[in-house]
This record gives structure tokens, C-alpha cells and sequence, in this order.
């Protein structure tokens, strides 16, 4: 089989209603499957499932998360390529197409991603992925049409296809072969980032993302868990942290780790004083971290992949304006 798409599915029965008929709709040909892994919901999740006869579905005993949920889903499926979608995307007409035409074209990349817009203000990008993730000197990710939490409207300024550090996880196809020789998503992250440390060790390893505009899709985005929730802040801080110690070139380690230690307690602080106890504690709570650094590091054919940012976006933002 050429491709599965696969959509991980967490207590997400409105989600599936709404947003799975355009992938069926608009995912064509005979050697494409869509695959639904349903993480051991609770609501009707499995019983919406049947309304759909053409979709095969995997059940779960338990909630394992996205980087295990999708890895399991994935030993259940051998397709060469394997698409990661989340279940709040709706996709167009011939997203998966183009997809596919550039990975078949272009054997030197590992994954690339759509153009990723916003379902909830569609003339504008979508916070986890737009065109296409970068990473600061700091570690903090951005994306073409997306610093920070500020989006820019698509006027066409991104609709060509560009290399980048990271696809994104909400609409990601990547080559399986390469998936699982780079060790898959990290279970330890349970869920956010998971797909950027995947990306910076496909990078390290000499392969390349991008972005491929022509394929276009809307991501509600924060399905799962709202962007003020406590444990949100406390997976993004902590993944963060635990990408940058599996993945920093030994030399960029220390002093890199010194200015977040800064940064993260600036937030932490304005947390606080916005009246947001719980996200503060979060933020402590995210530096009791270990990791998984010297396989990355044994592995890697660079230390420094040409798409890794050397300025810092925060400084960039908040001090310069740019």
C-alpha cells in the first residue's frame, strides 16, 4: 500500500462527525487507506466510527497519548508513506495528492507538511504548523505566517514549497522507513512537540522537510486541551526542555539551558502576575525533566542543521519589534 492516513482519536465523537467526512471525501485512490486509532475513549467515539464503513479503526486499551498513540497505530498499518492527522483538520480537494507527488519526487526528504490554515479565521494561518517550523537559538519554535501567538493573514506569501525544521503534527506525511529508523515519536512527551524533536533527529540524520503549499488544510487546533489549561503549559515547557537536552549539540548545551532557565521564569512570573497560579506552578513543575541524549547525539550526521535559526525570536518580538 502507498499511504495510510491515520487519525488518532481521543473522546474526539464530535470531532470525527465533523471533520472526517472531507477526509473520506476528499482522500481518493485505491492504494490509500484512512485509518482512525481511537486512544481508549469513553464517549461514542467507536459507535460514530460504524457510520463509516470505508474507515478502519483501531481500538486502544487506554489513552497512550499522541507520540505512543500514533506509534502503535503505525505498527498496524504498512503503507510506505503514513500520514499524522489530527482529527480537528478538515482537508481540500487533492491535499494528499501533492503531498505525495513532491515525497515521490524529491527521495532526499523525510516528511513535509500542507499549508496550515485556520479553521476558525480561514484567510489566516494556524498556530501549530502555518507554512511550515523553524527553531530559535533558544529553542523556542515559530513557523512561516506564525511568531509567537501571532498569525498572519495568507496572501500568498508562503505558496512556495520552502525546506524547514519541522513539519507539523497536526497534518505531517512522512516516510515510514525513515520514521522508524529515527526511533518514531517519543513516548516520554506524551503529547506536544513530540513531532519536532522526531524532526530534529530526521534532520541530524541528513534528511530534509518541507513544506508544500499546494496542499492546503484547516486545523481548529487545541482540540484536546485549551491553550490556558495548566497541563498544557506544563507539556509544552517540559517537552520543550527535554528536546533541547536529547538534541543540543554538547557545546550549545549549558548556556543554552542557562537563558531558558532565565526566560521560563520571566514567564513564570508573568503568569503570576496575569493571575494564572496554576500555569505558573506549571511552568516550575516542567523542569524536572530527564532524557534520551546520547543516542541523538551517536547518530547524528550534524549537529547543526542549516534550517536551525541562530537569532532568537524572543528578542527579535519583544525588544526589537521585528
Amino acid at each position: 500500500m502507498l499511504c495510510s492516513v491515520i487519525i488518532l482519536n481521543w473522546n474526539g465523537e464530535s470531532m470525527l462527525r465533523q471533520f472526517l467526512p472531507s477526509v473520506i471525501k476528499n482522500t481518493t485512490g485505491t492504494d490509500t487507506e484512512i485509518v482512525v486509532a481511537d486512544n481508549g475513549s469513553t464517549d461514542n467515539s467507536l459507535a460514530v466510527l460504524k457510520e463509516f464503513p470505508t474507515v478502519r479503526v483501531l481500538t486502544f486499551d487506554r489513552n497512550y497519548g499522541f507520540a505512543e498513540g500514533y506509534n502503535r497505530a503505525l505498527k498496524e498499518t504498512e503503507a510506505r508513506y503514513v500520514v499524522l492527522l489530527n482529527s480537528d483538520v478538515e482537508v481540500t480537494e487533492g491535499w494528499l495528492e501533492s503531498l505525495l507527488a513532491f515525497m515521490e519526487e524529491h527521495e532526499d526528504y523525510a516528511a513535509c507538511q500542507p499549508k496550515i490554515l485556520s479553521y476558525k479565521q480561514k484567510t489566516h494561518f494556524e498556530h501549530a504548523g502555518a507554512a511550515g517550523g523553524y527553531i530559535d537559538r533558544y529553542g523556542y519554535p515559530y513557523c512561516r505566517g506564525r511568531i509567537l501567538n501571532n498569525t498572519e493573514e495568507d496572501k500568498g506569501q508562503y505558496d512556495t514549497v520552502a525546506d524547514v525544521f519541522w513539519a507539523s503534527g497536526a497534518c505531517m506525511l512522512v516516510r515510514r522507513e525513515t520514521y522508524e529508523s529515527c526511533g518514531g515519536l517519543d513516548a516520554a512527551f506524551f503529547a506536544h512537540m513530540e513531532e519536532i524533536d522526531l524532526c530534529w533527529r530526521m534532520n541530524c540524520r541528513g534528511w530534509r522537510l518541507a513544506c508544500v503549499p499546494k496542499s492546503v488544510v484547516y486545523h481548529v487546533g487545541g482540540g484536546a486541551l485549551d491553550y490556558s489549561n495548566p497541563r498544557k503549559t506544563y507539556l509544552n515547557f517540559r517537552n520543550n526542555l527535554l528536546m533541547l537536552y536529547k538534541n543540543l549539540p554538547p557545546r550549545r548545551l549549558p548556556w543554552v539551558l542557562l537563558m531558558r532557565f532565565l526566560l521560563d521564569y520571566t514567564a513564570m512570573l508573568q503568569s503570576l502576575l496575569t493571575g494564572k497560579p496554576g500555569n505558573a506552578k506549571a511552568v516550575i513543575r516542567a523542569r524536572e525533566y530527564k532524557a534520551k541524549r546520547a543516542e541523538n547525539l551517536r547518530l547524528a550526521t550534524t549537529l547543526y542543521p542549516a534550517t536551525m535559526s541562530r537569532r532568537s525570536i524572543i528578542f527579535d518580538h519583544y525588544v526589537f519589534g521585528l
